[in-house]
């Protein structure tokens, strides 16, 4: 489903017209239009710098979404530079929804630390409940039930915690824990630490949340395995402009193809070079 259908930036006054976010080329080319999300999967792709990471947060800060990560995103230091934008952005929508959640790769880190600590400090609470000899063993067992019902939750969602298993998996086993029906998802660059093959079980898990529950995703990133999403929206952010592609016109799809196709023409200027030093 198609909740968030347009995105308006406003235009900046005089004075936010000269700072940043609004000085980025392609930030400034928005200003005054509008960005349509036809499909249930958008993609922004471009060179680092080129502003999509910047649009994305300032969309989450706009939205309202929850987040990922160590701190709430109105709380979040890192987002301050983006919120001026997030203020500019008139959003219109088929269905509002404040299901799902943004996400930053970098953030994963802080999230599972947050739930590794977070756990700890039940089970250290838990287990102070159990040897406190001054409560019955009625008071103990209505002590111990919100503590069980929460460890519990983790359990089931979790396992042995985000960080008992890879990188990469637990990054899959967030996913796997946190979609739910209907849900708007504002992924920044969710490929960064999957292995290609886990980028295709990624891809396959957003295409069956897509199809089978109402999810809409907005996604920014360098991935030619998560550009191939099927009826994907793709907006290069280059040149100043963002712009409609089709998947084959991708820089990322055109370099990584001819890459594989021919790997010695782009290493042998590399490796000639260092030869010479």
């Amino acid at each position: 489903m198609r909740h968030l259908r347009e995105i308006h930036p406003e235009r900046p006054s005089p004075d936010q017209a000269n700072a940043f976010p609004f000085t980025v080329p392609t930030i400034a080319s928005l200003a005054g239009g509008v960005l349509r999300l036809p499909t249930e999967v958008t993609l922004f792709v471009g060179e680092n710098g080129s502003g999509k990471s910047t649009l994305l947060e300032a969309l989450a800060c706009a939205i309202g979404s929850i987040t990922v990560g160590s701190e709430g995103v109105a709380d979040d230091a890192s987002l301050a530079h983006v919120r001026p934008l997030a203020d500019s952005l008139r959003l219109i929508w088929n269905v509002k929804t404040r299901r799902g959640f943004f996400l930053r790769a970098e953030d994963f880190f802080g999230y599972a630390r947050r739930m590794s600590q977070l756990r700890a400090e039940m089970e250290a609470e838990a287990q102070r409940i159990r040897e406190d000899p001054t409560l019955t063993r009625v008071q103990r067992g209505q002590a111990l039930m919100p503590y069980g019902r929460e460890l519990g939750a983790m359990q089931r969602s979790y396992g042995a915690g985000l960080d008992a298993a890879s990188h990469g998996e637990s990054f899959l086993a967030l996913f796997q824990s946190r979609f739910v029906p209907n849900g708007l998802y504002l992924l920044d660059e969710p490929e960064a630490p999957l292995s290609p093959m886990r980028q295709l079980a990624l891809l396959a898990l957003i295409q069956q949340c897509v199809v089978t529950q109402g999810a809409q995703f907005v996604i920014a990133t360098h991935s030619p395995l998560l550009m191939a999403l099927p009826q994907a929206t793709i907006y290069n952010f280059q040149d100043g402009q963002v712009t409609p592609i089709t998947y084959d016109e991708s820089e990322h799809v055109r370099f990584l193809r001819d890459f594989l196709n021919a790997p010695q023409r782009y290493l042998r200027p590399l490796l000639e070079d260092e030869g010479t030093r």
